[in-house]
């Protein structure tokens, strides 16, 4: 929370796969406080500091109501009423983001998208098949970690001190995924890909043009879909899967476009708000 004054906005994060909120996400926290935020985050259920098996996702709607019931709970405080409300999704968290938004269309005022898994790449989508398989096999072993899950932060941090800070944090899963974790992704994606026209929140979705783990195409997909009047594309060229993880002056420029996104937002009118579409890179 920031020091001596009243946040001008909420901001609640939601963290990607295998991640967790209070290392990875302590760059990011102190950022926004200093820009005059009060930011609040949860480990989702298996990940971080939750309990749960480790990565496993039995369902995903109870990740959204997890998240739902404690930012919720922030929101309805009474320092807190009458702020407005961002949400901050990142990966996987950008599903949970906008699942939130599906949940209470009208409830939050915004969300910051971070190379949101929203669509399943077409060379990368499943025969239904495939999928009916998985959903049986599912239903007999759960939590069978047969998955592979490769090593991929020489291709998600550019940063070589925040590659050394994900490998050495005890908080990040690195084993591979259970079944069901794999199927509840796989699942998520799809409902989110065919609902993204019910999107009608003001975003900021960001996106590295060299992301080889989420495909920036899904970004631009989501501004083309969603019915919001106010919504803003941001590619990097040259930037991987984590934009607020590249080199320094890459990161300053990330953020800066982040918080003046916000500013715009957190003291004018609903009416205001309402701007029109637009596209940069």
């Amino acid at each position: 929370m920031p020091q001596n004054f009243q946040p001008k906005a909420s901001i609640f994060i939601c963290h990607g796969i295998a991640a967790e909120c209070s290392i990875s996400m302590r760059d990011t926290a102190t950022r926004l406080v200093r820009a005059g935020y009060g930011v609040y985050g949860i480990d989702h259920e298996g990940h971080g500091r939750s309990s749960g098996r480790r990565c496993y996702i039995p369902n995903f709607n109870s990740i959204v109501t997890d998240c739902s019931d404690y930012f919720t709970s922030i929101c309805e405080k009474p320092e807190n009423r009458g702020k407005k409300r961002f949400l901050y999704g990142i990966s996987m968290g950008g599903s949970v983001a906008l699942l939130l938004h599906r949940k209470a269309p009208d409830y939050w005022d915004g969300a910051i998208l971070l190379a949101p898994m929203c669509k399943v790449s077409d060379d990368m989508k499943p025969h239904p098949i495939v999928v009916s398989a998985l959903t049986m096999i599912c239903a007999v072993v759960p939590s069978w970690r047969i998955i592979p899950t490769p090593d991929i932060i020489d291709k998600v941090c550019k940063d070589p001190n925040m590659r050394k800070e994900v490998r050495s944090n005890p908080y990040i899963y690195r084993g591979k995924l259970p079944l069901k974790t794999c199927r509840e992704l796989l699942m998520v994606s799809l409902d989110t890909e065919k609902n993204l026209n019910q999107v009608k929140l003001p975003f900021l979705v960001l996106h590295g043009g060299d992301d080889i783990v989420t495909d920036p195409s899904v970004s631009k997909l989501l501004l083309e879909k969603a019915s919001s009047r106010d919504k803003t594309f941001k590619l990097y060229p040259g930037m991987w899967h984590a934009p607020t993880a590249e080199l320094p002056d890459d990161v300053e420029r990330v953020y800066s476009d982040i918080i003046n996104w916000l500013d715009e937002r957190a003291n004018i009118t609903a009416s205001v708000s309402k701007a029109s579409s637009t596209s940069s890179s």
